[in-house]
């Protein structure tokens, strides 16, 4: 009997990748099982002295990224590697990067794993990114899209790099994210593809039309050419072009999706639930201690360090201090309430009446280890609250594909 496909989910965070292998459970797509998973931190921090942008840039080594990643997929079972029928691939959004057609990564071939390594490649530009001033952002033709353009989006950042390193550009001739660039060098593609997430994650997208901005951009000098083609999310961007540490050439792979849809797919059992995802952050077990026996506080902290999206330039506070709310577990407390009140005041209470939602659904690393979180989510949204159990973006992105598999061959 031959052995039941798998489905390998990628997830290309901001500190770390990820790999999940799922299988179906039955003949129900809805039912699966996580065979194996992996992580790695990528540590592809580049130091702001290296940046053109300076202390304002937050840039990645796109080399420590993809080595992470063939790293977790090493470390996977060789055996159900073997068995791969798709590939659903996630990423952290907003950001950029440049490749050379043709020359954007190497297969090593010949040895017991192959495996491809970058070549003629950019630094990944983040989200995190803040080389663009709310000055710079004003200069910008505006938008035909739902969101506003924002420091660390995609299109904003090449607006940048056309005024401030214009030859810069001229060395590529394609851009995407890294998570559409890991799906371009999979499968060869010509030109990369995005699904609309992403596009929308860039600015200059309307998601009514599927389509860029062309004619504004073109307006304005930049440079449409490096745009990705526009795909569905998780639809087939083509097949593996090389064996990649025993998966079979060939494979099936996605169009890369977002990290925080791949998230809360993975956790989401009911339409009427409504997804919370909580950015991973570094929590002391000691702050949460602390926090947890205090209950309550008078102590007011809005923790926007680096502002909103929306509102950049309202920033950090702490107010209503007195000698008795000055503790780690009040300040700890005031801390958890704020990032989950600003979390609020974007997606109120009453508009998820509104639009009949049901219960909550809470995903995260930041969220499920910090007990404090959860009571504040509780707190906020007064609705049935359940916390996804080894949730990720991985585990979403593989469970799209394979859902897809198992709807086609239905």
């Amino acid at each position: 009997m031959a052995a039941r496909p798998v489905t390998l989910g990628i997830d290309l965070g901001t500190t770390s990748v990820k790999a999940a292998l799922l299988g179906a459970a039955s003949g129900d797509p809805s039912e699966f099982v996580v065979l194996a998973s992996c992580a790695r931190a990528a540590r592809a921090e580049v130091a702001a002295e290296s940046s053109a942008a300076g202390p304002q840039g937050r840039e990645q080594d796109v080399s420590r990224i993809v080595q992470a990643l063939n790293e977790c997929i090493a470390a996977l079972p060789r055996q159900q590697l073997r068995n791969v029928g798709g590939i659903g691939v996630s990423g952290q959004m907003h950001g950029v990067m440049f490749w050379k057609t043709g020359q954007g990564c190497e297969w090593t071939e010949g040895g017991a794993a192959p495996l491809f390594e970058p070549r003629a490649v950019s630094h990944l530009v983040t989200w995190q990114d803040g080389r663009c001033s709310s000055g710079f952002l004003a200069s910008l033709p505006q938008p035909e899209s739902h969101l506003s353009v924002a420091t660390g989006f995609g299109c904003a950042t090449i607006f940048w790099l056309l005024k401030n390193r214009p030859e810069f550009l001229k060395s590529y001739d394609a851009a995407g994210t890294i998570h559409d660039y890991v799906v371009a060098m999979l499968c060869g593609l010509p030109r990369p593809l995005m699904s609309d997430q992403n596009a929308a994650s860039w600015g200059y997208f309307n998601t009514q039309s599927q389509s860029w901005n062309s004619e504004i951009l073109k307006g304005s000098g930049f440079p449409v050419h490096l745009l990705p083609d526009i795909a569905e999310p998780g639809s087939v961007a083509g097949g593996t072009s090389h064996v990649w540490l025993e998966i079979p050439k060939g494979t099936p792979v996605g169009v890369a999706m977002g990290d925080l849809q791949a998230s809360v797919y993975s956790c989401m059992a009911q339409r009427t639930d409504a997804g919370l995802e909580v950015e991973e952050s570094t929590v002391y077990s000691r702050m949460i201690q602390a926090a947890v026996q205090q209950k309550d506080t008078c102590l007011t902290i809005t923790p926007t360090v680096l502002g909103e999206r929306h509102l950049p330039d309202e920033l950090a506070s702490v107010t209503r201090i007195s000698s008795s709310d000055l503790s780690l577990g009040h300040v700890t407390r005031a801390l958890c309430r704020g990032i989950v009140q600003n979390l609020h005041s974007m997606l109120p209470f009453q508009q998820l009446q509104e639009w009949g939602v049901e219960r909550v659904m809470g995903s995260g690393s930041a969220l499920s280890r910090n007990e404090v979180l959860k009571q504040e989510v509780q707190r906020a949204f007064p609705l049935p609250v359940a916390f996804g159990q080894d949730v990720d973006a991985a585990v979403g992105a593989a469970l799209i594909m394979l859902q897809k598999n198992l709807h086609q061959k239905s």
